[in-house]
């Protein structure tokens, strides 16, 4: 990985949670060159409104765990997206039907994914 950047390591803790809650096409792009409100969005997908909600669960216990202070979130389950913004990067967790609908991977198709 030759990005450095810090959040780096909290963004690898998130991907690991997610993965092992069974997020499914978990994305990870660099939007620095894109966009101004962050520099890293994580993209996930859930099987159902309840998967999503557990993959929010998982999330914010990681978050806490790592000490990291969000500047703000989705509060409204049920709608198939949540959104949590931890300021260095944003993550979208979105059932299959928003994913599809909203098309985040389309949009941001000239960002350049990492793999982490």
């Amino acid at each position: 990985m030759q990005n450095k950047h810090p959040a780096l390591k909290d963004i690898q803790l998130v991907v690991t949670a997610l993965e092992d809650k069974k997020a499914e096409k978990i994305r990870v792009l660099d939007v620095s060159s894109q966009s101004s409100i962050t520099d890293f969005l994580v993209l996930a997908t859930g099987t159902s409104e309840p998967h999503v909600k557990a993959l929010k669960s998982v999330l914010d216990a990681t978050l806490k765990e790592t000490g990291v202070q969000l500047i703000g979130q989705d509060r409204e389950l049920g709608s198939g997206w949540l959104v949590v913004d931890a300021f260095d990067f944003m993550v979208h967790l979105q059932t299959e039907e928003m994913r599809e609908f909203y098309r985040l991977d389309q949009l941001w198709k000239d960002a350049r994914e990492l793999e982490l």
